[in-house]
C-alpha cells in the first residue's frame, strides 16, 4: 500500500511541472493571425535551431539566450511579447526566462509553428 501512495504521489508532483504558468498566456493560431491583422505586435522565434519564420515576426532569438539578446527586446516591459517555437515548449521556456527579467505581458503561440502551418498561414 505504501507503494501505492508514492506512486500516486510522483504522479501528482510530476504532472505539476507540466501545468501552464500563470506568467504567460497561450493563443491559438487563429487568433495570433487575427491579432498581427488588427495591430502592430512584437512576435519573436525562439526555436532553435533556427526555423522558417512566421511571416511578420520581429525577431529570432533562441530560448536559451533571451537575456543576451535583451537589446532586440522592447525596453518597456509591459509590452505584448508574442512567442512561438516548433511545437510550444521553447516559447514557455523564453516566456520564463522574460518574466524573470521583469517582462510581464507575455503570450506563446499554443503548438507553435506547426499550429500554424496546420492553420494554413503564411511562412517568410
Amino acid at each position: 500500500m505504501k507503494k501505492y501512495y508514492a506512486l500516486l504521489a510522483t504522479i501528482v508532483l510530476s504532472s505539476c511541472m507540466f501545468l501552464q504558468p500563470d506568467y504567460v498566456q497561450m493563443i491559438s493560431a487563429t487568433d495570433l493571425n487575427k491579432a498581427m491583422k488588427n495591430q502592430d505586435i512584437f512576435l519573436v522565434d525562439v526555436h532553435i535551431p533556427e526555423q522558417q519564420h512566421i511571416k511578420g515576426t520581429d525577431a529570432f532569438i533562441p530560448f536559451n539566450d533571451v537575456q543576451e539578446h535583451q537589446d532586440k527586446i522592447p525596453s518597456d516591459k509591459s509590452t505584448p511579447i508574442y512567442l512561438y517555437c516548433e511545437g510550444g515548449p521553447m516559447g514557455n521556456a523564453a516566456a520564463r526566462s522574460l518574466h524573470e527579467l521583469g517582462y510581464n505581458n507575455l503570450i506563446n503561440l499554443e503548438g507553435g509553428a506547426n499550429a500554424w502551418k496546420k492553420a494554413g498561414f503564411e511562412f517568410e
